[in-house]
């Protein structure tokens, strides 16, 4: 296994010219300085304008550059108050009041990058490096199916053994894995897998994409050119913010239609030119080719193995980072607001009241940690720590509680509701309706396959308001929903509209 990064160079995996098209005389569509002039130009909006903006988010239209800023800029508890309720009113809208469920299975911590904050920089040699053969994604897939996953997001660090080939290959090894449900005849698999990883050419981006692939999801880690030179050696892949920023872009001609951005908040101090940056994004995005970001996700750093700067203490704090979920949701209503499972508990749960769409439970983030079975954190096996380590039955049990439905739903890429279609479906409302009846009946199997007499007892009262809903909204409608949901409960599976 080579060790050292000097032979593994840029230029050998950098395609200038799949930069240089995406760019204007040379400048990328990251400017800071104009995004910082926005900033600074409403810092003080008046609440007549706020409100204004509130309504066009309301509307799902996505906010300009200084709409985002004057957002950003409210420190008024009263209007704090009424962006928090149109965050609310917005995901309801979109979205209903459900939560997608993912888990993130890392597949290889081996990477020729030298981050400053990650556990997985080649200068950290205290880390125990492992890359899981195809026998052992499989296992690590029937672990997962076994807890009642049927979205999985693969993690992979960035090196040539884990390149585009090796990806479609492992993908291939997920959605092989089959488990057995409790109800006889049952059967379960993973039905998405989204992939994280490195930027992509696009002639490696159509294997993946070939492979079967949901999101797309590369991280900026920060927008500001600066301090992303100072965190990435000028010598390393990850080093050209070009290569990077430009990678949805190449991603879309090579046929992913969905993609999902994110900043790692606290990398440096100004969270707020963060936000602004991500939406700057998802605006060029638009204008490229018509299709916003499917995901936004608001990592946060935390402490990692043999780094320095992540383990130092940030000034980001629990307030900033739901400001930071509150605006983002405002800002582009259609997207999907991702809060993992590095965050607390309490902190996620906040974050439910104001937007956010999609979490993990019952996360393992060292590599083979699912088929080892051990719930143990490891620094030295893993990139960072986790701050909520709730099982999945746990949290849709806390969720159940609270008014919300788990949905384990994935028919919109089986239905070739994706790109620009889910989007117009999303800004118009309609997705909900199929998101809605969707989350009940894989709810349902959920249930059934998975779920303790205990659990069992919590959420069928929400279930059976959740029906009654459909049943009201919907009354054409509702006796094919309830058709398909007695099926599931005779035994059949993956039913959806």
């Amino acid at each position: 296994m080579p060790e050292t990064h000097e032979r593994f160079a840029p230029e050998t995996i950098i395609k200038r010219d799949e930069i240089d098209r995406y760019c204007d005389g040379g400048r990328d569509f990251i400017r800071d300085d104009e995004i910082r002039a926005e900033l600074a130009a409403n810092a003080r909006p008046d609440a007549a304008r706020v409100r204004d903006i509130l309504q066009k988010s309301l509307a799902i239209q996505t906010l300009s550059g200084p709409e985002v800023a004057a957002l950003l800029a409210v420190d008024d508890p009263e209007l704090l108050a009424e962006m928090a309720q149109a965050a609310w009113d917005v995901k309801h809208k979109v979205y209903d009041n459900r939560i997608v469920t993912f888990a993130p299975m890392y597949i290889s911590s081996y990477c020729m990058n030298r981050c400053r904050y990650c556990g997985f920089s080649l200068d950290n040699h205290k880390e125990k490096r492992r890359c899981l053969s195809m026998d052992e994604i499989r296992r690590e897939a029937e672990a997962m199916i076994r807890i009642g996953h049927k979205r999985v997001m693969a993690v992979y660090g960035e090196h040539p053994m884990t390149g585009a080939r090796f990806i479609a290959d492992s993908l291939a090894a997920i959605y092989s894995a089959e488990v057995q449900g409790r109800v006889p005849g049952s059967r379960n698999q993973v039905r998405r897998i989204n992939v994280n990883a490195a930027p992509l050419c696009i002639d490696d981006l159509k294997i993946v994409h070939e492979a079967g692939i949901g999101t797309f999801q590369v991280f900026q880690e920060t927008y500001d050119h600066k301090v992303y030179s100072e965190m990435h050696p000028a010598d390393t892949v990850k080093g050209d913010f070009g290569w990077r920023v430009t990678c949805f872009h190449r991603a879309f001609d090579a046929g992913i239609d969905d993609v999902g951005l994110g900043v790692l908040f606290g990398l440096q101090p100004d969270w707020k030119y963060e936000v602004a940056a991500m939406c700057t994004h998802a605006r060029e995005l638009e204008r490229f080719v018509g299709i916003g970001p499917h995901t936004f996700s608001v990592p946060r750093m935390h402490a990692a193995s043999g780094s320095e700067v992540a383990n130092a203490k940030s000034s980001f704090t629990d307030d900033d980072f739901f400001k930071a979920v509150m605006v983002l949701r405002l800002a582009v209503p259609y997207t999907g607001l991702i809060v993992t499972a590095r965050e607390t508990k309490e902190l996620r749960d906040r974050c439910l009241r104001i937007g956010c769409t999609q979490m993990d439970a019952g996360t393992r983030i060292d590599i083979g940690g699912y088929s080892a079975g051990s719930r143990e954190q490891k620094i030295d096996e893993q990139q960072f720590m986790l701050g909520d380590s709730r099982s999945l039955e746990q949290m849709i049990v806390d969720l159940a509680r609270q008014g919300v439905i788990t949905s384990f739903c994935t028919a919109g890429y089986r239905c070739g509701r994706t790109g620009g279609c889910i989007m117009d479906a999303l800004k118009t409302g309609k997705e909900g309706t199929f998101c809605k009846i969707n989350a009940v009946l894989t709810f349902r199997e959920w249930l059934d396959d998975f779920a303790s007499p205990e659990s069992i007892a919590v959420c069928t009262p929400l279930i059976e308001r959740e029906l009654a809903a459909i049943a009201e909204q919907y009354p054409v409608f509702y006796p094919q929903v309830k058709k398909r949901y007695d099926r599931i409960c005779a035994g059949e599976r993956d039913l959806y509209f």
